[in-house]
């Protein structure tokens, strides 16, 4: 792996050349195409095949990187992801003359960041939501159920998700509408309305590669291969909704209203240096969720928030994507092991994730503890939940030697619920 790139990049930028994120970028008046991100610069990828810079024997990478989405790229599997970032870090390198000494090559190949419009990175046929954190999901436990017995028989065995609504989620930057539903009055009939106590949860996804055949599983040894890379998740959350529509079939309208990713896709080759030992998993998993012994990721987490009269987002909690109990590969091995077809730009997120510090918890219905113990704001104001006009922005990185590998951020500011 090459250390250094022509491209100037500060060691604790997001985007060096150990990184190279994947998206999908639309310079202005143009189509979107896939590019790759170093630097405060996106890389049309589109534009380096059409040069004859990055081609491949076995597959039509024009054809992959023309596309308004990573969807063909991500069905190319492991080997093709591998073989195309060797050679993009090798034309990014410092001693590769191609591009770093040809400033027409350059000027046509290379945008600034902050002159493109992002998309969402794939066509997103499915979105399933885990619930991975042992810490987030005690907390909700002992909130809501009995704290001696916080966990339901089930979470220990198997790791829990529901099936979310791939059609709302969206791409970092998108305003979020206060959703509308049925909530249940303590002693009084249901009413329909606003959403009250709206909520963030700060989370990790992946999207699938190459996937399986209907009725064919995953196996645990064979996971990391169907896994593209890695965004953050922002499944935001309807906690009064939720309340009263949760049973018995579970999340419905308080989680299909939006979902926020970032626009950025890390690859999984790029945070293999950050992997760091499965925790003790007790019961002992069965066997088809042994293996992945070194599943988890040193990548820390926060999540700011920002009132309409701050400046900046303040942050309100820190987590880390090792605080998981369950593993990506154990996630995507349960996913399929019943026959259920995986699909390259599917889309699976950790659920909440919360460290076992108060101010490592990963939603404000753990920050705020339901409610009990507002969360203050440098403006003077205090919340429990979000409110209208506030700004969700959640980042993320894994720290390397003299490097930084980052996501950018998921970031979404609530507006008003259209009513009438």
């Amino acid at each position: 792996m090459l250390n250094k790139s022509f491209v100037d990049v500060p060691a604790d930028h997001p985007f060096p050349i150990q990184n190279l994120p994947y998206g999908v970028f639309s310079p202005r008046g143009q189509t979107p195409r896939c590019g790759v991100a170093i630097g405060d610069f996106v890389v049309d990828l589109a534009m380096l095949v059409n040069a004859g810079l990055l081609t491949h024997r076995e597959v039509d990478l024009r054809s992959a990187f023309e596309a308004p989405s990573l969807n063909e790229f991500m069905a190319m599997g492991k080997p093709v992801w591998h073989d195309v970032r060797r050679r993009l870090q090798e034309l990014l390198g410092e001693h590769t003359a191609v591009l770093r000494d040809d400033p027409s090559l350059r000027a046509r190949a290379f945008h600034r960041r902050d002159s493109v419009e992002m998309h969402l990175p794939a066509q997103i046929g499915d979105f399933t939501d885990f619930y991975s954190s042992r810490q987030h999901a005690t907390n909700v436990g002992t909130m809501f159920r009995d704290p001696a017995n916080a966990l339901l028989p089930n979470w220990l065995h198997i790791p829990v998700g529901y099936h979310g609504r791939s059609s709302s989620v969206v791409v970092s930057g998108t305003p979020i509408r206060r959703p509308l539903g049925q909530t249940k009055p303590a002693d009084a009939p249901p009413v329909f309305g606003p959403c009250r106590l709206l909520d963030f949860e700060l989370e990790v996804g992946f999207f699938t590669g190459p996937g399986n055949a209907l009725g064919h599983a995953i196996p645990i040894e064979d996971a990391r291969d169907h896994i593209f890379g890695l965004v953050l998740v922002n499944d935001w959350s309807a906690r009064d909704i939720q309340k009263w529509e949760y049973v018995p079939l579970g999340p419905f309208l308080a989680k299909n209203f939006a979902t926020t990713i970032s626009p950025w896709v890390v690859p999984l080759e790029a945070l293999e240096f950050c992997r760091v030992p499965t925790g003790t998993q007790e019961p002992e998993p069965l066997p088809y969720l042994q293996g992945d012994e070194e599943g988890l990721f040193d990548i820390k987490l926060d999540v700011a928030i920002r009132a309409p009269k701050m400046k900046a987002p303040h942050v309100v909690g820190r987590s880390n994507m090792r605080n998981l109990y369950w593993t990506m590969a154990q996630q995507l091995a349960h996913h399929s092991v019943g026959g259920c077809n995986v699909r390259p730009g599917d889309l699976m997120a950790s659920g909440t994730i919360s460290g076992s510090e108060p101010e490592s918890y990963g939603s404000m219905l753990e920050l705020a503890w339901r409610g009990t113990r507002p969360v203050k704001l440098p403006d003077g104001s205090e919340r429990t939940f979000i409110q209208d006009g506030d700004s969700v922005v959640m980042t993320g990185y894994a720290q390397g030697d003299g490097f930084r590998i980052g996501f950018g951020e998921a970031e979404g500011t609530v507006v008003p619920a259209r009513e009438g």
